[in-house]
């Protein structure tokens, strides 16, 4: 028995991984852009019956597991709101009480656009204090503006 809608997300990445399929090939089958179709089979997105039943077919789902592909989500991929990891906290922390400085000071410099997590690089060292060692990191991320279109 399935009991919540992230247990149907495990079983269609184990069966994308053990097929090796590319999200893009999910799409195809779903007839939905790559990105759409794969925020629906990661649960972001609900199916309607048809792409529900060829997803299912695909991935050789249950009927059970294909109802659950059916049913309007909750969004949202942490499993919590606030991170309860002390460590991750403190970065959730950092961009609560600096995040908006970041963005001013990104948007006065750059203009309006986004600093990539994906074309990214970061160091971390440990820093030398008396008063206790810090942590010193450095994100580097492209800058991409947004276009017009």
């Amino acid at each position: 028995m399935i009991s919540n809608r992230e247990q149907v997300t495990e079983m269609i990445i184990a069966a994308k991984v053990a097929k090796g399929l590319k999200w893009s090939e999910v799409a195809e089958v779903v007839g939905q852009s790559k990105e759409w179709s794969t925020a629906a089979c990661l649960g972001q997105m609900a199916f309607d019956k048809p792409q529900a039943e060829a997803v299912g077919d695909l991935f050789g789902l249950s009927d059970e597991a294909v109802a659950w592909l059916q049913i309007v989500p909750y969004k949202g991929s942490l499993p919590t709101a606030v991170p309860t990891d002390p460590l991750i906290y403190r970065w959730y922390e950092l961009v609560n009480v600096y995040g908006t400085t970041l963005k001013e000071l990104i948007h006065e410099e750059f203009g309006d656009g986004i600093m990539s997590a994906i074309d990214f690089s970061m160091d971390l060292q440990r820093e030398p204090d008396p008063k206790g060692d810090r942590v010193h990191v450095v994100m580097s991320g492209k800058f991409l503006p947004y276009k017009t279109y």
